[in-house]
């Protein structure tokens, strides 16, 4: 029987509009990819599973033009824990959580981490989503199966409200579609490691902390006076906050209380009865530590929580998702423009599951949350390229900033030559050529006439110390996997 052969609605559709599933639209698109973005949910959700954008995760919306649309919402506070017996008490103990101090992130990078809440955070991303010609996002939209082809995928998907199934149909499925992934179950990958580590509980509230705790401004309040440990946690620059902690052994935890009794609870966690306190909901939830056995299967691909999962130790969950997603997309970019073969598309899980992998072990741990700022650095940023501010664009530009979407060569001003090297290239991914002073390359430990080469996300490839070594050729950049950043 002759198979017929669908129109395509998008290049890449994309199951779930999440942090992971709205970043990887947004890199696509910027490669004038079409993308089609279905959610089952009505919209953005407004609960804030997540607090922390990372260093490196600001340094990709710094890319996309977001920084300080993001840092809006964040909260000015000092990237530690701080141990204490409730919010009032002035005695308490610095927790490093493995963040660098603002000072600390200025020597390596253009930017810093925010404490932004995701029901911040998304919206924004969303809202670039939808700026973008080719990308299309719909919500009330949910993925029901999925089938391969040589050609490409076609999935079914039922509107929510009406039930009415249609096919769509794109080259290439991305499962960014949350720790119960339809995607990843109709596929058959299964997920290896403790989905049950424990049962956790949080309420979410407004109240007027800030003004409690004064100058002791942290990202997360690590409050011992409750019996069970609790932790605080701002929602960004807002009145809002949330208490979680371990639901207690032999109870039902909060579902054991009525309002007045949830408000004592808050109330013992700061240290005061006569804080004034809006309940605005309780939420249950379970601590899993699990990634999926492969990341691909033909045309379709895992990401975010649909190839992880992670407790909320370390803060790495969303941002390993984030990062996960910039990776898969513009990898796919170059395969669907023509700069690359479709075996380009074989390093996104042999380059990202390590570092997932990592973080997963380190959020198992009852103690992830403290983490080695150094180690955690070199795990975040993944091995991109060093942070130098041009000494020649009055030291606002990054050398992150010239950092292209194709292949970018940093080259030292000595050889005049490299600045025609974009025009000698073999076809594929176009070239850019940054001519340095003197200074920067320099600092990047380059010889007077010499280069180095970069991918998009940064990571080097090659270095050279003459342009001679370089020629007219094709790079070399073709199945390399540079090391990995605990290596």
């Amino acid at each position: 029987m002759m198979r017929v052969k669908l129109s395509r609605n998008a290049d890449v559709l994309i199951a779930g509009a999440g942090p992971a599933g709205l970043v990887a639209g947004i890199t696509l698109a910027r490669y004038g990819v079409t993308v089609l973005v279905i959610d089952r949910r009505d919209g953005l959700p407004g609960l804030s599973r997540a607090f922390l954008v990372s260093m490196r995760s600001m340094e990709l919306m710094r890319r996309f033009g977001l920084e300080q649309a993001i840092r809006a919402g964040a909260a000015d506070i000092k990237l530690c824990g701080w141990q204490t017996a409730d919010l009032a008490s002035v005695e308490g103990t610095e927790v490093p959580l493995g963040h660098p101090a603002d000072a600390e992130a200025a020597l390596i990078s253009p930017t810093r981490a925010a404490w932004a809440p995701q029901d911040h955070h998304e919206p924004v991303l969303l809202d670039c989503l939808r700026g973008m010609p080719s990308a299309t996002v719909r919500f009330g939209c949910e993925l029901v199966g999925v089938r391969q082809e040589e050609d490409g995928v076609v999935v079914t998907v039922a509107g929510t409200e009406t039930g009415r199934q249609e096919q769509l149909s794109a080259r290439y499925l991305i499962a960014a579609d949350g720790a119960h992934s339809t995607v990843r179950n109709r596929l058959g990958i299964p997920m290896t490691g403790p989905g049950d580590l424990a049962n956790y509980e949080r309420v979410e509230f407004s109240a007027p902390v800030w003004q409690l705790v004064g100058t002791r401004r942290y990202a997360l309040y690590l409050i011992t006076g409750l019996g069970t440990p609790g932790v605080v946690a701002a929602h960004g620059r807002t009145g809002r906050w949330s208490l979680s902690r371990e639901t207690p052994l032999v109870t039902r935890g909060l579902a054991e209380f009525d309002e007045a009794g949830v408000v004592d609870l808050i109330r013992r966690a700061a240290g005061t009865r006569t804080l004034p306190v809006q309940v605005n909901r309780p939420s249950t939830f379970t601590f899993a530590a699990q990634i999926a056995e492969q990341y691909r299967l033909g045309r379709c691909f895992l990401t975010g929580d649909a190839a992880h999962r992670m407790t909320p130790r370390g803060g790495t969950g969303m941002n390993t998702a984030i990062q996960d997603s910039f990776d898969l997309g513009w990898k796919l970019a170059w395969v669907l423009r023509g700069w690359a073969s479709p075996s380009l598309l074989d390093s996104y899980e042999r380059e990202r599951r390590p570092v997932a992998a990592h973080n997963v072990e380190r959020s198992s741990q009852p103690n992830g949350a403290i983490g080695d700022t150094e180690s955690a650095i070199r795990w975040d940023l993944n091995g991109r390229m060093p942070h130098r501010w041009l000494r020649d664009r009055g030291g606002n530009v990054s050398t992150l900033d010239l950092v292209g979407d194709g292949l970018t060569v940093f080259a030292a001003a000595a050889d005049p030559r490299w600045s025609g090297l974009a025009a000698h290239r073999a076809p594929g991914p176009p070239v850019a050529v940054r001519v340095l002073d003197n200074a920067t390359a320099g600092a990047l430990g380059l010889p007077a006439a010499g280069a180095l080469l970069t991918r998009p996300d940064g990571r080097e490839l090659q270095r050279w110390v003459r342009f001679d070594q370089a020629g007219a050729t094709r790079p070399r950049w073709s199945g390399i996997s540079p090391g990995q950043p605990g290596s």
